[in-house]
């Protein structure tokens, strides 16, 4: 059995003290690829540096709507800078980019504005999206229905909010699952899982955070991400060898990996 977990960041600093026998491990068990993902310009480059020394590891590049800036005006040199971050081969997709509106509020028109110009560069550069949304559901949806991405993407973490994961799933988009389907209180999980046709499921960790049960409040890393792929074949009724293999495939697919 192999997995892949499409979303994690290795450059974070909770694996600062072990992250090169982490890695070791990480490849030593049923992971077998896996993508860092970037989510400023210090973590973007971070990742990449990380993907250009591990062949297993890819990465994604661009500004999460937690990391923009402050001003309109340093948003044309930071998208410049992900730009040229992105025209490296192991990166496969913008990301992580959207909007927040749980944490951050008092910004909104600097999100929208930011998360446009970086689906513009997803176009530009041929590259799918990877989507950060939380308490945003309205603004986000409509920002991908006025400005559409060629090559589709991923909502990360997928917030289990019902009309989210259908108007993604409208839209092209695949539907990620991270630790929280774990939870044993997260009410529309099993839901969730079943509305996602199976060619459009992803699994990851987004390690170090969310870790899943039964290691819930722990740092998390990819090698957790088959009890998310254990939960999703519970609620398929299938082989968890069977959710590795489609999950697998779906992420190869979406990130143009061969």
């Amino acid at each position: 059995m192999q997995l892949f977990d499409s979303h994690c960041h290795l450059d974070d600093e909770k694996f600062e003290q072990d992250r090169q026998q982490l890695i070791k491990d990480i490849f030593s068990s049923k992971v077998t690829k896996l993508i860092s993902a970037g989510y400023s310009i210090k973590s973007s480059k971070r990742a990449l540096e990380l993907a250009n020394k591990y062949k297993e590891i890819y990465t994604v590049s661009g500004i999460s709507p937690n990391d923009i800036p402050e001003t309109m005006e340093k948003i044309d040199k930071q998208i410049e800078q992900i730009q040229n971050i992105a025209k490296n081969e192991k990166v496969v997709g913008i990301g992580e980019i959207g909007l927040d509106y749980y944490w951050n509020k008092e910004n909104k028109e600097i999100q929208k504005a930011y998360f446009i110009k970086q689906i513009e560069l997803a176009n530009n550069l041929g590259l799918p999206i990877v989507i950060h949304t939380r308490e945003a559901l309205v603004d986000t949806i409509d920002i991908l229905k006025n400005h559409p991405v060629n090559k589709k993407g991923v909502f990360h973490c997928c917030p289990l909010n019902r009309e989210l994961v259908k108007e993604g799933l409208k839209l092209g988009f695949y539907i990620s699952f991270a630790g929280p389907v774990t939870f044993k209180n997260s009410k529309n999980a099993n839901e969730i899982i079943n509305i996602v046709p199976m060619d459009k499921i992803l699994i990851e960790t987004d390690s170090p955070y969310l870790s899943p049960e039964p290691n819930r409040g722990k740092r998390n890393d990819p090698r957790q991400v088959e009890y998310i792929a254990e939960k999703i074949a519970k609620e398929k009724q299938c082989r968890i060898e069977e959710i590795a293999q489609i999950t697998y495939k779906n992420a190869c697919k979406i990130f143009n990996i061969k």
